[in-house]
């Protein structure tokens, strides 16, 4: 399908979920569109002062990365026993699915979120998380306002372990379980990756602290699908770590993390039936944050009938507006480097300035000490 076709599929997706309209008063003063809505006002502040702190860092990147990890474990072939989706399981049950590989280090979001199960009781642990992760999102410039809805019934169990991709993986073997969670096709696999544009990993190489994907890890923007493509020339930290190929920048200095690059990203970015739509993105970021809003629309909701919920999107804060950069090369980069197996035209791109590679910041802020919070907890 041609990018234009998927660019207005999308388009009228958003259209089709337009918010709703304002028709009750909040405590606060505030206006939603329905009274049930308004009890995430206030969650939305304690989580932005207490955990968040405005900050598209680490603490927003391990909510954002929870919202995943906790939805799509559901599937259809194994039936209900198997998981219920997005039903905050990981909070409810903090000794069990944390525990599970592919959930190595979701630990810190977990304990952060659940005092908030007892400062805000009238929040269940399925919308907390995802309620979360919206707010978290709002942080990152370039980032969509994510559809919120709430109602989400709680876990009565955990999770089997088994049902999360994993780096590792191939293409294959993630088309087949995003497509057993909810039907997912491979474009909206690709959308869903937009959020490695914000993403850092502490246990795929534990060697390095908070590895970046990308060269702009705190600005939700299309250069992740610009950099999976460039040829790997070395790694950050170790060279043996499962999941994990080489990075085509992987120089850093201290905490100053070279970037990681992720094997199940490097796939997906040139394997047949996925790489037209990872190339699509790149330079499109109008086109990805709608195509990622969607397919997050989708998402949220697993094991939920979107019928029997509520659109609380009104109460989900507006992204931050500071504007984010075009794609480009990063500095002794250039098209040559390019991996391309997607036959389309590629875009024209230029290069950053600089006779080495540019050292990729350890905080949104450019220093070394990065505002991030971290309560001890049971997970």
């Amino acid at each position: 399908m041609a990018f234009s076709a998927l660019l207005a599929l999308v388009a009228l997706a958003a259209t089709v979920r337009a918010a709703p309209s304002h028709t009750a008063v909040c405590p606060d003063g505030s206006r939603v569109g329905n009274a049930a809505c308004c009890k995430f006002i206030p969650l939305a502040k304690d989580l932005q002062e207490t955990v968040f702190q405005n900050d598209c860092g680490e603490d927003t990147h391990e909510a954002v990365r929870l919202i995943f990890h906790d939805a799509v474990s559901i599937s259809k072939k194994l039936g209900p026993s198997a998981g219920g989706g997005a039903d905050g399981s990981m909070l409810l049950f903090p000794t069990v699915e944390p525990n599970f590989p592919a959930n190595n280090g979701i630990d810190d979001s977990v304990n952060n979120l659940i005092p908030f199960l007892t400062s805000h009781p009238e929040v269940g642990a399925a919308d907390l998380v995802q309620f979360a992760g919206a707010v978290a999102l709002s942080n990152c410039p370039g980032a969509p306002q994510l559809e919120f809805m709430a109602g989400r019934r709680n876990a009565k169990a955990p999770a089997i372990i088994g049902l999360i991709p994993e780096p590792q993986d191939n293409v294959t073997s993630i088309l087949e379980r995003f497509a057993d969670a909810g039907d997912f096709t491979p474009f909206e696999v690709v959308s869903l990756l937009a959020s490695h544009s914000i993403a850092r990993a502490d246990k795929v190489d534990e060697t390095i602290d908070a590895a970046p994907f990308d060269s702009t890890p705190f600005d939700f923007d299309t250069q992740v699908f610009l950099e999976v493509l460039l040829k790997g020339t070395g790694f950050p930290g170790l060279n043996n770590n499962t999941g994990e190929v080489m990075s085509p920048l992987p120089h850093g200095s201290g905490n100053d993390t070279g970037e990681l690059r992720l094997q199940s990203d490097f796939v997906l970015a040139r394997d047949p039936r996925t790489a037209c739509f990872w190339q699509g993105f790149v330079d499109q970021q109008e086109f990805m944050a709608k195509s990622f809003k969607a397919a997050m629309a989708k998402l949220a909701i697993l094991g939920s009938k979107r019928s029997e919920l509520i659109d609380c999107s009104d109460v989900v804060p507006p992204t931050v507006r500071t504007p984010v950069r075009r794609a480009s090369f990063p500095a002794t980069k250039s098209v040559k480097d390019l991996e391309l197996t997607c036959k389309q035209r590629f875009p024209t791109l230029t290069t950053d300035r600089g006779a080495q590679q540019t050292l990729i910041p350890h905080c949104s802020n450019g220093g070394q000490d990065c505002p991030a919070v971290q309560f001890n907890g049971p997970a």
